[in-house]
């Protein structure tokens, strides 16, 4: 099938995950709520415990709690994957003369499309609570653009753990083990005082590079001198990081897909 044929069909799963969407306003309510809730929970009451002062934490936290967010696409991507697969519509969906990579790409697409609307109003809180973006426009452009192929990134792991899960049950609970990975990161902590090994299982997890990067471009801390690579190199560390995320996870989203789903 061609690219123009994928385009067409892409685009109109796109409009059907909108829709979805748009029928499931609470589950778009606490989606978009979750991470504002989060800044304020942890910039006043963890950084009220830390020993960097409040508004300090906070301009480390915002990077930080943006890439998080961004790896909840492993959980909404796996949820949603697996609510088509185990109530036939991915079945429904095969029998269509449409493109196999269609489905899960207009999935991705649309959550694309609502990360960034929910990027907008996390922003502006981060602004009222202290948080400023110190470098060039085109620098922040470049920390959002970044932080969106991270998503993006992310919700192919969920789409193939959701294809693959055995139950809408089975993804959920698997979904929501994902809130572990951002602790293991510096999302919430600088990793300099953690223990060698922790350190390095932190420094190599793909949130801390993102998180890095995101901090090194908006101008809010510079990447660190020492560490491991995707932590000293954020960007590079971070492209390399997604390369590989969707270079792995896309095309087998895409075969279990046209495998049914199953």
């Amino acid at each position: 099938m061609s690219a123009l044929a994928l385009a067409y069909d892409g685009t109109a799963m796109l409009g059907r995950q909108l829709r979805r969407v748009r029928h499931n306003p609470g589950l778009l309510i606490l989606t978009q709520t979750m991470p504002v809730t989060m800044l304020l929970f942890f910039g006043y009451v963890f950084g009220s415990a830390l020993a960097v002062p409040g508004e300090e934490y906070r301009t480390f936290l915002v990077p930080g709690l943006l890439v998080a967010t961004a790896a909840n696409g492993i959980m909404t991507g796996m949820f949603q994957a697996a609510q088509d697969a185990h109530r036939g519509v991915t079945d429904r969906l095969r029998t269509l003369p449409i493109s196999r990579a269609a489905v899960p790409l207009g999935q991705a697409a649309a959550d694309l499309v609502v990360t960034a609307a929910g990027t907008v109003p996390f922003l502006l809180v981060g602004l009222a609570v202290g948080w400023r973006i110190e470098g060039s426009a085109l620098e922040a452009a470049a920390a959002v653009g970044l932080l969106l192929l991270f998503r993006f990134a992310t919700t192919w792991i969920g789409i193939l753990l959701g294809l693959v899960s055995r139950s809408e049950e089975a993804a959920g609970q698997l979904g929501g083990a994902t809130f572990m990975l951002p602790l293991l990161s510096n999302a919430y902590i600088p990793t300099d005082g953690l223990p060698g090994w922790l350190r390095a299982v932190a420094e190599w997890n793909p949130i801390s590079a993102v998180s890095t990067a995101l901090r090194d471009l908006f101008g809010n801390a510079p990447a660190p001198a020492d560490g491991a690579w995707p932590v000293t190199h954020p960007v590079a560390g971070s492209l390399v990081w997604c390369a590989v995320l969707v270079a792995v996870f896309m095309p087998l989203a895409v075969r279990r897909y046209a495998d049914g789903g199953r």
